[in-house]
């Protein structure tokens, strides 16, 4: 039952990580001019997951660009002693359209349970905002051949039961290819990404068949076009490619001639 990937709009999510200054907001502006100009008509949208600390400024100097903005992480609550913590409605307030739940180095760095990535995406759905909700295997868990296991299992603990092709996003990334350099094959990724969308087509019917399924772990400008022409693939999640508009906009170029 797989469809083609380019029945389904993509997505080019470039997340910042703990990265970004006064001094990167002119790189945003870039990739806002360019998806605001030669890249108007690209046949995907394109979003920016900065630090929270720039999420306002860059929201007012975006304005009704088509390029979009995401959180990168949330509390589950909208309210509440949360030290440090950052609510969905808060950021959907300073102007993000989505956030991203369950990377990887929150599961891991910071201990995140599926249970916990499932109530920040109802969150995040609560406050309305696209909950890109993140699952992968690492290193051991494939090669000791439990990849599909784990991440089936992740994706249907970590999902919503009101999850909608138009609130939720799924991201699979090895975590054995973020910031590595490595890159499974084409093959490996269309196996993965078959797998979600037979998932997600069994749990949440004809929204599980057009919910957008993006690969994320070092895409890169010189690997975009063949990643993205993989089955069932929605689009990407890029991290340290996206903090240069060079780079980022090469990958969503990807796209340009589709």
């Amino acid at each position: 039952m797989a469809r083609q990937a380019h029945a389904i709009r993509p997505l080019v999510a470039g997340n910042w990580k703990m990265n970004g200054l006064q001094a990167n907001v002119a790189e945003a502006l870039i990739v806002r001019d360019a998806v605001d100009g030669d890249l108007a008509s690209i046949g995907a949208d394109v979003l920016i997951a900065p630090p929270a600390t720039l999420m306002t400024e860059l929201s007012a100097a975006i304005g009704k660009s088509r390029l979009l903005l995401a959180g990168q992480d949330c509390h589950a609550a909208p309210s509440g002693p949360h030290t440090g913590d950052i609510a969905p409605e808060m950021l959907k307030e300073a102007g993000a359209s989505a956030v991203i739940v369950g990377h990887s180095e929150r599961r891991v760095d910071h201990g995140e349970t599926c249970a916990e990535v499932k109530a920040k995406a109802e969150g995040a759905q609560r406050a309305g905002l696209i909950a890109i909700v993140c699952v992968g295997e690492t290193r051991d868990e494939r090669a000791s051949g439990f990849t599909l296991d784990v991440v089936l299992q992740q994706l249907k603990a970590s999902l919503p039961e009101q999850s909608t092709a138009a609130n939720t996003v799924v991201a699979y990334e090895p975590v054995w290819a973020i910031g590595t350099g490595l890159t499974p094959t084409t093959s490996d990724v269309e196996e993965v990404h078959v797998a979600i969308r037979r998932e997600l087509a069994a749990i949440f019917g004809e929204d599980g068949e057009r919910m957008r399924i993006l690969y994320g772990g070092s895409v890169k400008p010189d690997n975009a076009t063949a990643l993205m022409a993989v089955s069932e693939v929605n689009g990407a999640l890029v991290g340290g490619a996206s903090l240069k508009a060079s780079d980022f906009l090469a990958i969503v170029r990807a796209y340009e001639s589709r």
